[in-house]
């Protein structure tokens, strides 16, 4: 495939995700959830791998698109010698069977459209059992089941479901493809006109409760609102890191990793952001799986989960797929979810803060599990990790991961000392602890020749994720160390205004500018009262973004080309923070 990140858009329905390229091919969709197996991956192959062409046959001159205005459906308009016609593709939201509907509509003259079905299911490996009846086409293999359902006559040959047809202005002829269980009846006949009005509805109720005046930039937050809400598990709330796997971070490299789960990582920056903005059910559907997902367990919480909060997620290489843009390996499943990373449990401890300041009801399990985490984590604080980057090398004293190890006795300090009752001895033995963690990352964290904290312990290297300290209220931004840090990673990590997560090393050399972290350096510009110039950081970020205002983890600034999974969760959650905090005063980290 030549095609790049950019070229693609987001279409969800709340159980999974599809990826669309701007001349009408559905690239990617794994059936019947984010974290299951693919039937489209052309994205990591070829078109044979699994793909859904709908466009017109014969030469094109011109084409659009464009998401329909505070929607997740996607309209492309096609211009041919012959004629001008639109598809209308999206995947209903609500009491539907999860399905992909593409409606044609014809808007000028006439023209001839060929739609090209190929479903591969195995991430591009298997074809199913095929047999076409009339205008329908039933598929199946092993648990899956899927029918496409059309006002036109489809055709079945070498295992690929074709028709060519044409359209008239004013006609509109629509594909339904809904997935089913094999050993269930076939999922129910979907009004492609009907599904449309109700995604419309849905969509626009949803993101109308976003008040715009709260930022200067209502349409950059809004697609980011759009794109989490689209990312988040209708079910259990979870919020995916991306829909996608091994899109690499490097350009034919091996930094290629499956993000189709949920982060512990990312719960306090969710919880901020969906506060922040208004939507306290989401919010509170987060903070719910984050407890039942971790129970009563601290020493066995994992860096990620499967959307329903299951454990298993074994890393394995699919041979068979050619890699995007022939980065390989694609990999399935992540390794990263057995690795020791303290800083995830100052992440949860952090998450339910928030949540508490920001008035939500708490969960019966609320103060147990902060109990049994910080116990759990007053044995293993100062122990060598993977750190926030997930680093597969020796483990090492993450900077970052002490930072988070102090948040969560600060936090739970702070908490539980305002409760009549509590046990004095407690509150007095982590705020010993939390006082010798400061002491210790301010000593050992911090490098008097380079004049700024480093990665780790001992290390010389320059790391983005420290930009967090002020964010999480360690130091306040204006700090002589802090504001040196800053300014260091300014310098030094800056490539063409965006941020670098650390120094470029042989085996990294081509990996992206991290755009996070590139809004997280917004925020601290703006913590220390240099507004004009955080403004002109974060609207750096929001220049790469693609036509439909979609971002990756990364960008690659020599290429102008977007990198990584896409479109990213971290990336779109700080967006949402950066751009309503620039603007005024918002639930922060940090206590603010």
């Amino acid at each position: 495939m030549t095609r790049q990140i950019e070229d693609y858009a987001l279409l969800g329905d709340g159980s999974t995700a599809a990826l669309l390229s701007r001349d009408g091919s559905i690239d990617w969709l794994c059936w019947p959830r984010f974290d299951d197996d693919a039937c489209f991956a052309a994205l990591l192959g070829t078109p044979e791998n699994g793909s859904w062409s709908l466009a017109p046959d014969e030469a094109v001159v011109r084409r659009d698109r464009r998401y329909q205005p505070d929607t997740v459906i996607v309209e492309t308009d096609f211009e041919t010698l012959g004629g001008h016609v639109r598809i209308i593709d999206f995947m209903p939201v609500g009491n539907f069977p999860s399905s992909v509907v593409r409606i044609v509509v014809g808007l000028r003259g006439t023209v001839t459209m060929r739609s090209t079905l190929r479903l591969r299911f195995d991430y591009g490996r298997l074809s199913p059992w095929a047999e076409r009846i009339d205008r329908t086409l039933q598929a199946s293999i092993g648990p899956d089941q899927v029918v496409l359902r059309t006002d036109v006559q489809l055709s079945l040959a070498d295992d690929i479901i074709q028709a060519v047809f044409d359209v008239a202005a004013g006609a509109r002829i629509a594909f339904v493809m809904s997935y089913g269980r094999s050993h269930q009846p076939l999922p129910r006949a979907v009004n492609a006109e009907a599904a449309l009005l109700d995604t419309q509805t849905y969509w626009r109720g949803w993101i109308g409760k976003f008040d715009t005046a709260r930022t200067e930039w209502p349409g950059a937050v809004k697609r980011s609102l759009l794109t989490l809400k689209a990312l988040t598990h209708h079910g259990t709330g979870a919020i995916v890191a991306a829909p996608t796997t091994s899109l690499p971070e490097a350009p034919a490299a091996e930094l290629n990793w499956d993000y189709r789960y949920s982060w512990l990582r990312d719960t306090s920056f969710a919880m901020v952001a969906l506060l922040n903005a208004g939507f306290d059910a989401e919010a509170y559907a987060w903070r719910n799986w984050v407890l039942r997902t971790i129970a009563g367990s601290p020493e066995h919480i994992q860096v990620l989960y499967r959307v329903d909060g299951g454990r298993h997620v074994h890393e394995w290489n699919v041979d068979w797929l050619q890699g995007f843009r022939y980065a390989r390996p694609v990999r399935i499943g992540n390794a990263a979810a057995g690795q020791h990373q303290v800083d995830v449990l100052g992440e949860v401890i952090d998450c339910l803060d928030v949540a508490r300041r920001a008035g939500m009801p708490p969960s019966s399990q609320d103060d147990i599990v902060q109990r049994r985490i910080v116990e759990h984590l007053e044995s293993v604080w100062n122990t060598p990790g993977s750190g926030i980057w997930e680093s597969r090398a020796k483990p090492r004293h993450f900077t970052y991961s002490r930072v988070m190890a102090w948040v969560a006795f600060d936090r739970f300090v702070e908490h539980r000392s305002s409760i009549e009752g509590v046990d004095a001895h407690l509150i007095a033995r982590f705020t010993a602890l939390r006082e010798t963690i400061h002491a210790e990352i301010c000593r050992e964290g911090w490098n008097d020749g380079l004049g700024a904290f480093t990665q780790f312990y001992g290390g010389e290297e320059l790391d983005a994720s420290l930009l967090l300290m002020p964010l999480v209220g360690f130091l306040p931004a204006d700090d002589a160390r802090m504001a040196s840090t800053i300014e260091r990673i300014r310098c030094d990590l800056d490539e063409k205004g965006l941020i670098r997560r650390h120094k470029k090393f042989p085996a990294e050399a081509n990996e992206g500018a991290f755009l996070a972290c590139s809004c997280w350096m917004a925020d601290c510009l703006q913590m220390q009262g240099r507004t004009a110039q955080a403004k002109m950081q974060f609207e750096r970020v929001l220049s790469v973004a693609n036509d439909l205002g979609l971002l990756s983890e990364q960008y690659n600034v020599p290429s102008r080309q977007l990198a990584g999974n896409f479109p990213q969760a971290l990336t779109h959650l700080a967006i949402v923070n950066t751009a309503l905090g620039l603007c005024g005063p918002t639930l922060q980290r940090g206590g603010g």
